[in-house]
């Protein structure tokens, strides 16, 4: 067995991890584990409320709905009066849920949520689907790939980017319970789930997925998994040892793990299916700058707009492919040796 192999069944093990070398894993939209996770919250808390803006099938409250009726209202195509609603719900003990393509909300909606949910720190919870070039063929107008930067920078704000379909149903239960502003960015497309329902989950705790010196990749979202099929290859082509942690919580973001990854592997590669400017790698970088100054490279969209097309191409066009994360390390790495 190669140490590639060894440290990556040891961190699988360690985090009840899927291989997915052992043969082609089960496809969800992160955008179910959301159903099916509201579902459970509004079962365990009746405070627990869903409202959405005309898109009740595609954000996945359909099941909520169903499941309780009493606890669900729709609003129609008015993205800013779901947060005010939200806000005045909020107010009085409730705990809703609203949801929308995340380009509309928070896009539309941002200075409601700035004012209402955040400066008043009202119990809203922002649950920001079809997010990322993985839309697909809506193109443009819908693939949020702005929205991280514009939400972890407001004060008070919570903002989560699991990793495949099982961790964000366990997100969103743990949104539920935790009290205050938050958002969760999710997908439209089918990904890879590599998790299980034994696999740790905490907000502001990151999880190494794959433990390596060489180089560190810091994901969010379902390119979590790209950056797993990466780092093997790099493993098995390189002989690079990457660690790959799973940064799911953007703000408040696991400083510890991030220092120590810089500390371990000296050289850092950032991955999100987002602008690189703003989003979860420059708060990498910030955290680096202040404690542990790091080379890093950034994997994500480079100041540019989505398009339609279909989601695999996008990716690989817009450039977060596993062959793009592994040039990526390359470079990291060849920067390390400098």
């Amino acid at each position: 067995m190669s140490s590639g192999t060894r440290v990556l069944r040891e961190a699988a093990s360690a985090m009840h991890l899927l291989d997915y070398r052992a043969g082609e894993l089960k496809q969800v939209p992160t955008r179910n584990g959301f159903g099916e996770g509201l579902i459970e919250a509004g079962a365990l808390d009746r405070n627990v409320l869903g409202i959405c803006a005309d898109l009740s099938e595609s954000t996945r409250f359909e099941g909520f709905k169903k499941a309780h009726p009493d606890q669900y209202i729709e609003i129609g195509v008015s993205e800013q009066l779901l947060v005010a609603m939200a806000g005045g719900l909020a107010s009085v003990g409730k705990i809703p849920w609203i949801a929308s393509y995340a380009m509309f909300n928070p896009g539309r909606s941002w200075e409601q949520v700035r004012t209402i949910m955040a400066l008043n720190e009202t119990n809203v919870k922002i649950a920001g689907a079809h997010a990322g070039v993985s839309v697909g063929p809506d193109g443009a107008t819908h693939q949020a790939i702005e929205d991280i930067a514009i939400m972890r920078v407001i004060p008070h704000m919570t903002v989560v980017v699991p990793c495949d379909s099982v961790q964000t149903k366990k997100a969103t239960l743990a949104l539920s319970a935790r009290w205050g502003p938050a958002y969760l960015r999710f997908g439209r497309e089918k990904s890879a789930v590599f998790t299980t329902d034994e696999t740790p989950f905490e907000i502001g705790k990151a999880q190494i997925f794959r433990e390596g010196s060489d180089v560190a990749i810091v994901a969010c979202g379902i390119l979590v998994y790209n950056a797993l099929v990466a780092a093997d290859a790099l493993s098995r082509n390189d002989g690079i040892e990457c660690r790959v942690v799973n940064n799911h919580t953007v703000k408040p973001m696991d400083d510890a793990a991030i220092i120590d990854a810089g500390e371990s592997c000296g050289t850092i590669v950032t991955v999100e299916e987002h602008q690189k400017h703003a989003g979860m790698g420059s708060r990498v970088a910030e955290i680096l700058a202040q404690r542990r100054p790091t080379p890093i490279e950034f994997v994500g969209v480079e100041d540019t707009f989505g398009q339609s097309g279909d989601p695999a191409e996008l990716i690989e066009y817009y450039g977060m492919g596993v062959d793009a994360i592994v040039e990526a390390a390359r470079r990291a790495y060849k920067r390390k040796k400098q």
